[in-house]
């Protein structure tokens, strides 16, 4: 790559990385500064302020879905982050799921969305075994949406479900009410191992005073009807009660410094070391540009430790690469889209971020190989899809495509996947999709995620369009086909989006990709904590 070439990646990916600042820094302003002193004004930290108090100094907090939700619910004003902050961070030295409901968003109602991220999280702590601590301050289901939230099987009641599952798997659970706790969300911390409530700012009922009022017609005030003292000294539904906030999370962290420790998955981790190629180097190495071409082997040898890359049949079916690697001193087996066209040993281009079918066999093999030795994955997609075209439908590249997508979707090795560019059709499945449970899954500023790419959809649906307007008789000029191709092309680009992707939960975060190292290193970490307590079995394939 030219140095001219590098410069100009640099920039646009540095604009890119401080666009992605800049709506973080927004959507961590919650529901706004107005509700944020309305909190305070009542003695009551906000949300990040509770997280940031709970976890270790100095330690990493990956922030799971903070762009969920963006743009979505504007009618009713937005909904920043969904409503709630989830991340896995350090408490006593324990690594654990955060979950705190965001009272300055619409009081911290619950939105569909944010039943979705909670969903999440709490997906994320029964797979990598992680303790759960939740800090509760929600007005309950917002009923304007309620047909959303509240009968599905994924909707708010799954929630309360995985509450007792994850008790019986043995999955410690310490929920701290800070807020309002009301209706079927009062079953949330009352399911959890330990229970506190923060008097005079923490209450829980099922039903509150108004309801109460409507329903038996009894007057009753909430503090008394399901306020601190009530609930811990006369129903004993809290276990005990703290004078304010600090206080509660100062007990949380004293359960957690005497937590015992439990069996782990036993992967295997040496003495990190940092890359010998830099890292600040994968801004100018990577184009925007999702067409360009640029070696997948770069970008790994910032990415592992000692750049050091033990790469799987290199010289075979060469649209993936498959390797051995520390990150941070745990071992790693990458599977890797090389978007660098290559002259395969038959003399055939292989297109970059297309899989054929060698490299599919190619990368089935060795995804094979990391479970049979308990290693860990991480995919990095940039994928366009599979090869097609009347040579690759009679060399089987259905078959193949299948053995792929089988060994990985039944690895009981954790997964993780990385979205750097491209990530369309058949290919995002094969790469270990959000459909495929990836322990984490993040995208960098550059990612597209769509069934297929942008101009090829949009010149598709362009010919749907055309031919049903003709079929009704109706003609069409040169000028408002190009018009209607503009608005389709917009409407797919928006849909195509990393933003569009992590408003709606198909990727946890979008992430600087200097924070590669961190996500995935702290991703493996958590699900060490989980033995692996079944056989890998690939079932049938076709040979």
């Amino acid at each position: 790559m030219s140095d001219l070439a590098f410069n100009i990646n640099e920039d646009q990916m540095r604009q890119l990385v401080d666009k992605l600042r800049a709506k973080l820094n927004t959507v961590r302003e919650g529901g706004g500064k107005k509700n944020a002193e309305k909190q305070k004004s009542q003695g009551k930290l906000l949300a990040r302020e509770r997280i940031d108090y709970l976890i270790d100094d100095g330690k990493p907090f990956l922030e799971i879905g903070a762009l969920a939700a963006d743009g979505m619910y504007e009618e009713y004003g937005g909904c920043p982050s969904a409503g709630v902050v989830c991340g896995i961070g350090f408490v006593a030295g324990k690594q654990c799921m955060i979950v705190a409901n965001d009272a300055t968003v619409k009081a911290g109602a619950w939105f569909p969305m944010t039943g979705k991220k909670n969903l999440r999280a709490q997906e994320i702590a029964m797979e990598n075994r992680l303790p759960i601590i939740y800090l509760v301050d929600s007005a309950g289901v917002f009923l304007p949406m309620q047909d959303e939230i509240f009968p599905d099987k994924e909707h708010f009641g799954r929630i309360f479900r995985n509450n007792a599952i994850m008790s019986s798997m043995g999955i410690i659970q310490v929920a701290a009410i800070m807020g309002s706790c009301v209706a079927g969300g009062a079953y949330l911390p009352i399911m959890s191992d330990e229970a506190l409530i923060v008097d005079k700012t923490g209450s829980i009922f099922l039903a509150g005073s108004y309801l109460v009022k409507a329903a038996i017609g009894e007057d009753i005030d909430n503090e008394t009807l399901g306020g601190a003292t009530t609930q811990c000294e006369i129903s004993g539904v809290t276990d005990n009660k703290f004078p304010d906030d600090k206080s509660a999370l100062d007990y949380i962290k004293g359960i957690f410094k005497k937590i015992g420790a439990f069996e782990q998955a036993g992967f295997d981790r040496s003495k990190p070391s940092n890359p010998a190629k830099d890292p600040k180097e994968l801004y100018g190495i990577v184009p925007t540009d999702p067409t360009k071409q640029y070696d997948m082997r770069e970008v790994i040898a910032r990415l592992v430790d000692d750049s050091d890359f033990q790469e799987y049949k290199e010289k075979f079916g060469q649209s993936i690469l498959c390797g051995l690697a520390r990150i941070d001193g745990w071992s790693v087996g990458i599977v890797a889209n090389q978007r660098k066209v290559v002259k395969s040993k038959k003399g055939e281009m292989q297109f970059g971020g297309v899989i054929f079918s060698d490299s599919a066999d190619k990368a089935a093999r060795f995804i094979m190989n990391c479970n049979q030795r308990r290693i860990p994955l991480v995919f990095l997609q940039d994928v366009t899809g599979f090869m097609v075209g009347s040579r690759s439908e009679q060399g089987g590249i259905i078959k193949d495509g299948a053995k792929l997508v089988n060994a990985m979707s039944n690895s009981v090795v954790p997964k993780f996947t990385v979205i750097i560019g491209n990530s369309f059709g058949a290919g995002n499945y094969a790469m270990c999709g959000k459909a495929y449970d990836p322990r984490l899954i993040v995208a960098w500023p550059t990612a597209q995620i769509a069934v297929m790419g942008g101009a090829q959809a949009a010149k598709t649906l362009l010919q749907i369009q055309v031919s049903a307007m003709k079929a009704k008789g109706k003609e069409i000029s040169k000028a408002e086909e190009d018009e209607l191709l503009k608005k389709i092309t917009d409407r797919y680009n928006t849909q195509m989006s990393p933003y569009y992707a992590a408003s709606r939960l198909w990727v946890d975060a979008i992430i600087d990709p200097m924070d590669t190292r961190k996500w995935l290193a702290e991703g493996i970490a958590a699900a060490n904590h989980a033995p692996i307590t079944r056989a890998f079995n690939v079932g049938v394939l076709q040979t």
